[in-house]
């Protein structure tokens, strides 16, 4: 074909251009064309809808990733400088808690009784008690009379958590040394002093701050949306005393199925606590997202069986709290405490707050200062408490707890015990004898890779390095070696709200309209490689050290 248009001028010469073309069919792909007419779906182009496929597709690729790290530092992915949380520690319970511990977790608790599982154990400790009743009775008089401490500079919740620790180790050691050989679980457990606890959740369906309402109302496009709910972002933060942690997991507490779970029961009660945390007294602080059950992803033995909690809180609550509601606060310190622990585990198995359960973890919790003593059964059901998910999801997780009872009236100076509750040491017996056991037919891990469950199983070492200081450097909350840019109040006077400083050049993120908050971890300067160590001499590519982030390869 002739192109006319192209002269012998100005460095063009003429040319011609020739188009090939067939005649022969090709093959059909399998499946190609079918009997009725098949149209994509019609997606609704509005921001809200946007939005949410956005989200679900991010919930998807966590769901695909193939290590449990790689899915716990995918969640920090959007903010390099970390979320604005709210923190729930174990040492802080404002009053009227309860309602909110329940809504943050989606727990029915059942106050003063444990579950019909118990029975039969109760019948074993009664027994098992008769013969080791003896030996208890001299550690508690020992712990409580004989044995002094120096109290030099030690606040009374300081000396109380000494005194309880001591008191655990060797009720431990006594009830371990004489129910291993009935009870072979026993010797298989693992056993953590004073571990790290800490989980990460969204919680949704709470009302958006005055100030998010007033910036929505301000944009003409967001006006529609001024009101909706709004997700908070909540960290638990714990250490107890002991925690023991076994290879395979207790027995469901509740024997449903988690399709038959239904919050339209009446006899299920979750109250609607749609309130900021911060009405509570919950102050917010930037950092990282963590979740961490006390142990690193890879250890055999990673379902939790039994965690000692502390309850010196209860000294310092006359500070803050005009009225005695303890039996309230210890509640809601046995719901935070068991959700937060259970979630760390439902973690390390693939799952995570955006993709629930397949089958359901309990575990059990005990509070005490070594006098009294409050016995609480966990199981989880669910994760999902984002906004998405909060008011349609039919799951919920369920509490047993009974009130706090006291061991024993007091203790004379020969150690001798006055008042002795030996329920509460059958209740104890009761929960270590409740023995672990094997999930037949159950896949354990559906959401993780078959071969590379976990960062140290990952072949390419350059990806396991990376992954692995990355995953520790997160998850240790440092600091970033550059804060976060401030505004310092002589900008806020002098440049925002008075502008008397035009002429000065806008280098300044605020100036530039640059949000850093909204800083992804993977938006960086990548590390630079000297020439002299580069493998391919000092002259060749690459010049600067590659990345591996999380993604998906299944």
């Amino acid at each position: 074909m002739f192109l006319p248009h192209l002269h012998r001028k100005a460095g063009y010469t003429l040319c011609r251009v020739c188009r090939h073309l067939s005649t022969r069919a090709l093959a059909k792909p399998v499946g190609e064309y079918t009997n009725q007419p098949e149209y994509p779906p019609i997606q609704d182009l509005s921001f809200k809808e946007k939005k949410k496929r956005e989200i679900a597709n991010w919930h998807d690729k966590i769901k695909q990733l193939s290590t449990v790290e790689e899915k716990l530092f995918e969640i920090n992915m959007p903010k390099f400088y970390g979320y604005k949380t709210h923190l729930i520690t174990d040492q802080k319970f404002p009053y009227n808690v309860l309602p909110f511990a329940q809504y943050a977790t989606r727990t029915h608790f059942i106050e003063d009784t444990l579950p019909e599982s118990y029975t039969k154990l109760s019948e074993d400790s009664n027994k098992i008690l008769e013969t080791l009743r003896g030996e208890l009775e001299d550690i508690i008089g020992f712990e409580h009379s004989v044995y002094t401490r120096p109290e030099n500079n030690m606040s009374p919740e300081e000396r109380e958590e000494i005194a309880s620790s001591s008191l655990l180790k060797g009720l431990h050691r006594v009830l371990i040394n004489h129910l291993s050989n009935q009870y072979a679980h026993l010797n298989e457990l693992e056993e953590d002093l004073d571990p790290r606890h800490e989980a990460f959740w969204f919680l949704g369906g709470i009302s958006p701050p005055a100030l998010v309402r007033k910036i929505k109302e301000g944009v003409e496009w967001q006006k529609p949306y001024a009101n909706d709910p709004y997700d908070r972002k909540l960290q638990y933060i714990g250490k107890p005393y002991l925690a023991l942690r076994h290879k395979h997991p207790l027995e469901p507490l509740a024997h449903v199925s988690l399709d038959s779970l239904n919050l339209k029961e009446e006899q299920i009660e979750i109250p609607q606590f749609k309130y900021d945390p911060m009405t509570l007294g919950y102050q917010t602080e930037q950092r990282h997202a963590t979740t961490i059950p006390g142990f690193w992803p890879g250890d055999l033995h990673e379902f939790g069986t039994i965690s000692f909690q502390r309850r010196s809180h209860a000294l310092l609550r006359h500070h803050y709290c005009a009225i005695n509601d303890i039996q309230e606060a210890l509640h809601s310190q046995a719901i935070f405490a068991s959700y937060a622990w259970l979630i760390g585990q439902a973690c390390y198995q693939g799952f995570s707050v955006f993709n629930d359960l397949t089958y359901p973890l309990t575990t059990q919790t005990v509070i005490t200062n070594g006098k009294k003593w409050s016995f609480y059964a966990y199981q989880l059901n669910t994760t999902l408490l984002h906004s998405d998910q909060v008011d349609v999801n039919p799951r919920y997780n369920m509490c047993w707890g009974m009130k706090e009872m006291e061991l024993f009236e007091h203790v004379d100076d020969s150690g001798k015990i006055h008042g002795l509750n030996e329920s509460v040491l059958a209740r104890l017996i009761a929960f270590y004898i409740n023995t672990p056991k094997i999930r037949e037919g159950i896949n354990l891990k559906p959401y993780l890779c078959k071969t590379e469950t976990r960062i140290a199983n990952i072949v390419d070492e350059n990806r396991r390095v990376f992954m692995e200081h990355a995953f520790k450097h997160q998850a240790s909350n440092r600091p970033r070696h550059r804060l976060v840019p401030e505004i310092y109040q002589w900008e806020k006077l002098y440049k925002i709200d008075n502008k008397t400083r035009p002429m000065e050049p806008k280098r300044r993120p605020f100036e530039l309209n640059i949000n850093m908050y909204n800083r992804r971890m993977d938006e960086h300067a990548l590390k630079y490689i000297p020439r002299r160590v580069r493998p391919d001499g000092p002259k060749s590519k690459p010049k600067f050290e590659a990345t591996y982030y999380p993604n998906v390869r299944r």
